[in-house]
């Protein structure tokens, strides 16, 4: 029969051996949340990195804004002329001819308004509404087809941008009045109703009052 001692010649630890599978668990564990770490630390350094781009980016816009609006507020307009946009714009109460209206403007720097966009359009109409005594109390501007018939110029000499341009119903008709043949000039306005599309052509003889712009000079 084999003794106990005999029993033991093995040299073999039971407490030992059970203990050998948990430290290899937890030097997994340990291995696992290090690596998991590492990721997260990783991926962190990248959205840190990409905020700070954005965080620049935000800056350089901000100052951007702040220079336009600091530009915008030094321009000038000269007593009785309206800003709006960079321009200046005088509204003419006194109603003459086309060509008059324009040599008027001139005589002030000016010329007449030549429109660019949907929301100067905007604000002439939304201002004419309350300059106007009736729906024929209408402002001259500076388009007109007097060189070439249907051919719609500024009076820079630009072409009329069809998909920028505001025409009353049915319009333009080319109808002539009385003894004004022809209807080559342009005016715009209503006077009961607010509607971006009142542009309506006339004879150019027609004794309208007008609108004149020019660009803000810079202020001190």
């Amino acid at each position: 029969m084999m003794s106990r001692r005999q029993g033991n010649t093995t040299g073999e630890n039971p407490s030992r051996t059970s203990k050998l599978p948990a430290e290899r668990v937890v030097l997994l564990v340990l291995a696992g949340l290090l690596a998991a770490a590492l990721i997260v630390i990783y991926r962190l350094s990248f959205v840190l990195l990409d905020t700070g781009q954005h965080f620049q980016t935000l800056k350089e816009e901000n100052e951007a804004l702040r220079k336009n609006l600091s530009d915008l507020t030094c321009l000038k307009c000269e007593a009785g002329w309206e800003p709006h946009g960079g321009n200046c714009y005088y509204f003419s109460t006194s109603k003459s001819s086309w060509t008059d209206s324009r040599r008027s403007c001139t005589d002030l720097g000016s010329d007449l308004v030549k429109i660019d966009s949907r929301e100067e359009q905007m604000f002439l109409e939304s201002r004419l509404s309350s300059l106007m005594e009736d729906d024929e109390d209408k402002f001259w501007i500076g388009l007109t087809d007097s060189g070439e018939e249907d051919e719609w110029l500024w009076v820079d000499g630009s072409a009329l941008d069809q998909s920028l341009s505001f025409w009353g119903y049915g319009q333009p008709d080319d109808l002539g009045v009385s003894d004004l043949p022809g209807a080559d000039c342009v005016r715009m306005g209503q006077k009961d109703r607010y509607d971006l599309k009142c542009w309506y052509d006339r004879g150019c003889d027609y004794p309208q009052k007008s609108i004149c712009e020019k660009t803000a000079a810079a202020g001190v």
